[in-house]
């Protein structure tokens, strides 16, 4: 069977097309009998208006474009909750995509929710090149989470990563450690805050640095576990690491566990951003929270200001993180 068209409930209303279709865009210019008609008709046939179409006929779009860079990872799933319950609350629509944290499929994934003509866009955490994400910007407003920008056009929501880092190496001091070493987040924009903490800490502290290149993957954090058995010997093993994000610290517990090391009798872990898996019995990791709602809920909040209210200047949003301690963080053995 076809799909019933405006045509078919025009001419089961016995009205004209164009009547049907201020109809269906709830025009206050039609009379209560003829728009009962239309509706009347409309349900016999079982149409319904394309909504697309009826955004685009609108010009004013009620679509947030959202490309997620990692699906595999909870904290992206937490701040888009925010993000949707701030939409239900604005009249908004989501469109989500991913680009699997790559440039290239950011890039595809962009270019397809653009050619819905949303009212906004919100990329998390991405790869793309500041030319491409410029170029998406003059098209339509943009917010970036979890990545800075100085675009006039563009809107950022981030947390403050230097703290967080700086927090948990002040814990992790204070509990006793000296041997601390940090799993890098590689190219992600948020692994360079951390860093800095990090760095700024362990110096503040009178400790070695030691910056361990990773990503934010429990693949990697597996992998720099690996490469730091290679490295030091049992007697100089770290007694703690401060692992890029909560996924990578998963992977380096798995690997720790792998060479027979106990978490944390032997080595405290800490991770970051709270995401739910980290509360989780089995896991019950220390981490540092990032208010992810909240971010999803600003980074919506910033479109609807941009849409609505008809703000021009950017913002920057900059939440503070805290500390969560749980059981995967204890005084060292020595």
């Amino acid at each position: 069977m076809t799909r019933p068209t405006m045509e078919d409930v025009a001419a089961r209303a016995g009205v004209s097309r164009a009547l049907v279709s201020l109809v269906m865009r709830d025009s206050p210019k039609v009379s209560a009998h003829r728009r009962r008609a239309v509706r009347e008709a409309a349900a016999e046939l079982g149409y319904e208006p394309h909504f697309l179409a009826r955004q685009l006929a609108s010009r004013t779009s009620n679509l947030v474009g959202v490309v997620v860079s990692d699906l595999r990872n909870a904290f992206f799933a937490d701040v888009v909750e925010g993000m949707d319950e701030a939409a239900q609350e604005a009249g908004l629509e989501l469109i989500l995509n991913t680009g699997r944290r790559s440039a290239s499929r950011e890039r595809t994934a962009l270019t397809g929710l653009l050619q819905f003509q949303p009212g906004g866009i919100i990329l998390l955490s991405p790869v793309l090149p500041a030319a491409s994400i410029r170029d998406a910007a003059q098209r339509c407003p943009l917010v970036l989470v979890s990545r800075g920008s100085s675009i006039p056009e563009v809107d950022t929501v981030n947390d403050d990563g230097e703290t967080g880092a700086a927090l948990a190496v002040d814990h992790l001091a204070a509990l006793g450690h000296r041997r601390i070493v940090h799993l890098d987040g590689g190219a992600a924009f948020a692994a360079g805050p951390r860093r800095r903490g990090y760095n700024a800490a362990m110096t503040r502290h009178g400790l070695e640095p030691v910056v361990i290149a990773s990503e934010h993957t429990d693949e990697a954090g597996a992998a720099a576990v690996r490469a730091l058995l290679t490295i030091f010997s049992p007697a100089s093993f770290p007694t703690a690491l401060v692992c890029g994000n909560d996924f990578n610290a998963v992977g380096a517990m798995s690997a720790l566990a792998a060479a027979g090391l106990r978490v944390p009798e032997d080595v405290s872990v800490i991770g970051y951003d709270n995401t739910s898996f980290a509360a989780l019995r089995s896991i019950a990791l220390t981490t540092i929270d990032q208010p992810r709602v909240r971010i999803g809920q600003l980074a919506v909040r910033a479109l609807t200001e941009r849409l609505r209210e008809g703000r021009v200047e950017p913002v920057r949003r900059r939440l503070e993180p805290t500390l969560v301690v749980r059981s995967t963080t204890a005084a060292p053995r020595d």
